[in-house]
């Protein structure tokens, strides 16, 4: 029996841009993992995001093709899947509710749970995490862009396809939200 030959060149193309795509991802991967957990709030919940980022990349019919306009693509593609995320979570959840509500919920209670654990994983959250938490996401996001990946304005307005003065008032206003929260937290004293 003889095996029908198939034109691989054909595929060639394709394939290509497939790992082209893939390369911006691994390029980006380090913010963009930043931009997911601000957005999300989870980090169990980074890889999966970025999974569902991954592939709306390499369906993506077309790309931009200006090298400047890459990151901010990619932002709002992530942003948008975690946003997705976030409601497929919400969905997941109500519909728990209603079942457990249906059919008694067999779950453990946060009060039901073994106190030391309960005391480790309390100890574990930082104060900073939980003022990072009461804020907007946008101002999470981009606070923690600045102080993980270490930007500049320029390098944080390229990425965010703005202009290097609305990132300076979007940080100044973030900024102050969190000395805000940090302080009706009682982690920092204000001055009066």
């Amino acid at each position: 029996m003889k095996i029908p030959q198939t034109d691989t060149t054909a595929d060639e193309p394709a394939k290509r841009r497939a790992r082209d795509r893939v390369g911006w991802l691994a390029h980006h991967e380090r913010w963009l993992r930043t931009v997911v957990l601000a957005r999300t709030g989870e980090s169990q919940a980074v890889d999966e995001v970025l999974q569902e980022v991954a592939m709306a990349v390499v369906r993506h019919p077309s790309p931009p093709s200006d090298a400047e306009r890459l990151a901010p693509w990619l932002y709002r593609i992530a942003v948008r899947q975690s946003l997705l995320h976030r409601r497929k979570l919400g969905r997941q959840r109500r519909l728990r509710a209603a079942v457990a509500q249906q059919w008694g919920d067999g779950e453990q209670t946060a009060s039901d749970a073994d106190p030391l654990q309960w005391l480790i994983a309390d100890e574990r959250r930082q104060m900073i995490r939980h003022a990072l938490a009461q804020l907007a996401r946008r101002d999470a996001e981009i606070l923690l862009l600045k102080y993980t990946e270490n930007w500049s304005y320029r390098e944080l307005a390229e990425h965010l396809g703005v202009t290097s003065s609305a990132i300076e008032s979007r940080l100044t206003r973030a900024r102050e939200r969190l000395r805000c929260q940090l302080a009706s937290l009682q982690v920092i004293e204000t001055t009066s």
